[in-house]
């Protein structure tokens, strides 16, 4: 039986395909929506609309950006003789928010997983290597997930470029802040006991 009229549960069904949007969230959202003046529904979906035909990757690192160069490649301040290399653009803004990496990045957007169909032609590693190729880069820091996926990324890219000569690294992995040990797994605490720094 449907509660709503039509014009009310098509919106709610559009919002529910939305990643991360539940029924109830998505019914939140419908009515938040309705409830606003037609000028900011206007803007909202002119947003949508600009984005979606204006967004494409950056010629340089591949992440999401309306230039042909996104910020970061543009910033001449930043060391463009390290490239992080992660899996999609939500992963780039994680590191930039700690403020704490002054280097340059390749987005992937995506890892190999052989289950899933996805190969290394699937995932922009060729624009890697020949960036690598063009570009005086000192190190490459493999930022990929630790899942699976991530892990395969990592070693194939290691394999690809350490007969380049160039510094290939990975980020650690470990015990998170405020994790208790009993309850960690021994893959993620044997990594932490290899990880592990001098203090």
């Amino acid at each position: 039986m449907d509660y709503y009229s039509k014009e009310i549960s098509k919106l709610i069904q559009e919002l529910s395909g939305l990643p991360g949007i539940g029924a109830k969230t998505a019914q939140r959202l419908a009515f938040h929506i309705l409830n606003m003046s037609n000028e900011q529904v206007q803007d909202l979906a002119g947003a949508m609309l600009s984005a979606k035909q204006n967004v494409k990757y950056c010629k340089r690192c591949f992440t999401l950006t309306d230039e042909e160069l996104c910020p970061i490649c543009k910033n001449a301040a930043r060391n463009q003789k390290q490239i992080m290399v992660v899996e999609n653009t939500r992963d780039l803004a994680a590191y930039e928010k700690t403020g704490k990496f002054d280097g340059v990045y390749h987005v992937l957007h995506g890892a190999i997983s052989p289950m899933l169909g996805i190969g290394p032609g699937d995932i922009k590693l060729k624009e890697l290597m020949q960036r690598l190729q063009t570009e005086e880069v000192d190190e490459v820091i493999i930022a990929t997930n630790s899942s699976l996926e991530g892990e395969t990324t990592a070693m194939y890219i290691s394999k690809l470029i350490k007969p380049t000569g160039i510094k290939v690294t990975r980020i650690a992995s470990g015990v998170p802040v405020g994790g208790d040990l009993e309850y960690i797994d021994e893959v993620t605490l044997l990594r932490a006991l290899e990880g592990r720094t001098e203090l």
